[in-house]
């Protein structure tokens, strides 16, 4: 078995292409689904953010096994796929990126706190889709612990910015000031909510929040004292906003050249800025093509003056050395993961056959009490335990070396199992098992 990571983010895709990957938990509870009905791929878990897109795999057939993802992924992108946006990391450099992504230390802005959580929810919609079993619930459980240990034992999170807030700093750097300015907010969910705690923060006073939902538009305006807008009535405070910024989860673009572009007039030349964090994208890019139109997407907020980057590089250095103890650690956690099915065939065969050959002995010898049967039970099952023991610790000692598979073949001849995991192996290559 193989573990690899096929994916996408923000250092190899812009968000035109990512959008196209972003699925919500039903899609990715799908595309689970059907990635379970496929044999060499017997655990998987897929993690979709607006900066990522990434499935964790277990392989037993890595060649045929990528392939037929690859092959799944085009489909899903249709003319838009293109190969070098994927990376394709397997062993301990797939280990190693899941634990940096668990750490922030990955994220479009280090030290963010929302991919933890995004990490927890991906992996239980993978155990209840029946597509973990032991090595990546391994796997996943010490990469949630090594991104709470890094967040607790350095300071990465220290003054960390968020996509919301770096949307904020952004609306900052273009006005100069937000006590006076007109800002609209277009969505009503999570994103939208720390934007609008963030600009309170920063000082603005007037804030409009529209939805299609109205009544969570209100919910929303009234935590900050904002106005809720109807979402008919959107387009009309857009032509009195200073800053328009949009989180919805949306499918399609919300604000488009056909639904703003006539409003456009009634500003009489005043600028329009449009900041777009939502990914999929909401505002349509033909925009930036309007006079006094000015478009930022969430790639956009990337160059946003952090004063506090030199710090949080400092500590991701500290948070890189805790990955390296944490692979070391799991790496030997994991060694033997590969044997172990042939050790459990072994040990099956085993107390399959001592038991075939107590219950003969018992048929023989009917004047044994039921003491005397547990304890000739219990002697023979200390016998199995003392002569499988060194078969035992030599395979423990192979798991996950190159000898692995040379000795997996010489016990399945040895013992006669049958390396597909079918029973106990062709039994009828021994005259008489009795």
């Amino acid at each position: 078995m193989q573990l690899a990571v096929l994916g996408l983010n923000h250092k190899t895709a812009p968000v035109e292409i990512r959008e196209r990957f972003n699925f919500n938990n039903d899609r990715v509870a799908g595309i689970l689904r059907r990635l379970r009905n496929y044999d060499n791929i017997p655990e998987a878990m897929l993690l979709s953010t607006c900066n990522r897109t990434e499935l964790y795999l277990v392989l037993e057939n890595h060649h045929e096994s990528i392939a037929f993802v690859k092959r799944l992924i085009e489909h899903l992108a249709g003319k838009n796929y293109k190969g070098e946006y994927f990376y394709n990391l397997t062993g301990t450099l797939c280990v190693q990126h899941l634990f940096r992504v668990a750490s922030s230390l990955d994220s479009l802005i280090i030290g963010e706190g929302q991919i933890l959580s995004q990490i927890k929810n991906a992996y239980q919609i993978a155990r209840t889709n029946n597509m973990t079993d032991t090595i990546l619930n391994t796997l996943m459980n010490r990469a949630i612990a090594v991104g709470k240990r890094v967040r607790t034992e350095t300071k990465i999170a220290y003054s960390s910015v968020s996509v919301s807030s770096a949307a904020v700093d952004l609306a900052i750097e273009i006005l100069g000031d937000l006590t006076a300015a007109n800002i609209l907010v277009v969505g009503a969910g999570h994103m939208s909510e720390l934007t609008a705690r963030h600009l309170i923060d920063k000082g603005a006073k007037t804030i409009f929040v529209s939805n299609r939902n109205l009544d969570h538009a209100q919910e929303l305006a009234d935590k900050f004292n904002g106005t809720a807008i109807p979402y008919q009535a959107m387009f009309k405070q857009a032509a009195q906003a200073d800053i328009i910024i949009t989180s919805t989860g949306a499918p399609h673009y919300v604000l488009t050249a056909e639904n703003l572009g006539p409003l456009l007039p009634q500003r009489q030349g005043r600028p329009l800025i449009l900041i777009d964090i939502a990914v999929p994208r909401d505002v349509d890019p033909a925009l930036n093509n309007m006079q006094g139109v000015t478009v930022y997407n969430i790639d956009d907020l990337e160059n946003v003056v952090d004063v506090n980057k030199n710090f949080r590089t400092h500590e991701a250095k500290i948070a890189e050395q805790i990955i390296n103890e944490e692979i070391e650690s799991l790496k030997e956690r994991l060694r033997y993961y590969t044997m172990r099915p042939v050790m459990v065939q072994l040990h099956d065969k085993m107390n399959f056959l001592r038991q075939k050959v107590l219950k003969k002995a018992f048929v023989k010898l009917p004047e044994l009490t039921e003491e005397q049967r547990r304890i000739i039970d219990l002697m023979t099952q200390r016998l199995e335990h003392k002569f499988l023991r060194e078969p035992m610790k030599a395979m423990n000692a192979v798991a996950g070396t190159p000898e692995e598979d040379n000795y997996k073949h010489m016990i399945s001849e040895l013992f006669l199992l049958n390396e597909s995991g079918e029973e106990f192996g062709d039994e009828s290559r021994i005259e008489d098992w009795d």
